[in-house]
Formats: C-alpha cells, structure tokens, sequence
C-alpha cells in the first residue's frame, strides 16, 4: 500500500483551506486518510501552516511520499531538514546532539525570517488603513545636495535679476478680467 502526505482541500468556493492529511494513495483527493497532520491556509498573508512535526517526520521515516506542495511546506517546516540530520546521524557522520544542535540554529533562523515577513505584513497592513482613512503617509525628505558656489565676473548685488511671470499671476489677471466683463468671454 502506497502511503501519501497530502493536502486535502476545505473550505469554500474561492477561499481555500486545507488539511495536511496522511492517505493511501489510491484514495479520491477529499475521501478516506489515515491521519490528520496539521493544516494550511493559503489565504492569510503571509500563509498559516500548523503542522505536527513529530507526527510528519515518523511518517517520512516509514516511506510515506509527500506531493509536490507537501513536500514543500515539510520543508518550509523543517521536517525534511529534520530528516536530513537523521540520516546523517543514522550513518555515523553526526551524533544525535550536533543534529539536535544543527536542528535548533536553523529553527531559531527560520523563525527569525518568518516574523519578519509578519512585521512586514503588519506594516504594508497599517500603511493601507492609513491610505484608507485618508492620512497621507510622512515623506521621506529629499536628500541633500551640496551646491558649488561658481564665481562670476559681475558681482551679485550689482545684477538684479529680472523676476518672470509666473503663471499664477497671468492666470489671476485673467480672472480678474474675466471678472470685470463677463459678457466679453460670451462674445468670444
């Protein structure tokens, strides 16, 4: 009998859910399992995976055969790793407490990683409700750029700079015509 770490779907229609489930392989998708391992929600962000380690790493030790997306959120769990370290150790290459050791170091990593992409969830989450709510996010100032004085042959106080037009005060003129003669802008 060919034993499968699968998933099995739950959930409804456009909100999937599943059970990391342990099945005969000839079983439909959602029918008959041996044992419920843990479970997996794709649509929080970032996923939630509950799983039973020990539980999973005693089925890979006695042949069962993840799918694909299993085997990747095993990974994502450490069970394979898990697994690797045993094989090491079975072979004589590790003891027991370098794989324990090994197993901690890369856990205590992984969780570090794992929540920091939570704090970035958190922080895209609150940047969004503020968008909503209608509070401008603080700019981040412009960086500063140093400016190179350049000596002229003319000095500065005797050049008086003739000021441009802007265009706010070319377009108050025309209100202010506009204004003074409404029927002028209906005749044209």
């Amino acid at each position: 009998m060919a034993v499968k770490i699968r998933l099995q779907r739950r959930g409804r229609k456009k909100s999937p859910f599943y059970h990391i489930v342990i099945a005969d392989a000839r079983a439909p998708r959602d029918g008959r399992f041996i044992e419920k391992i843990g479970t997996y929600n794709p649509m929080t962000k970032p996923a939630t995976i509950e799983l039973n380690n020990e539980r999973a790493f005693a089925w890979l030790k006695d042949g069962a055969q993840p799918t694909d997306t299993a085997r990747a959120i095993l990974r994502f769990k450490g069970v394979m790793y898990m697994k690797h370290l045993q094989r090491g150790v079975d072979k004589g290459a590790l003891s027991q407490e370098q794989a324990d050791d090994k197993l901690k170091a890369w856990m205590a990593d992984k969780d570090a990683k794992v929540q920091a992409r939570f704090d970035e969830s958190a922080a895209e989450k609150k940047a969004f409700y503020e968008a909503l709510a209608g509070k401008t996010p603080a700019k981040k100032a412009p960086p500063v750029v140093e400016t190179v004085a350049v000596a002229t042959e003319t000095p500065a106080e005797d050049a008086a700079p003739a000021e441009p037009e802007s265009e706010t005060s070319a377009l108050d003129a025309a209100v202010e015509a506009v204004a003074a003669d409404p029927k002028a802008d209906d005749a044209a």
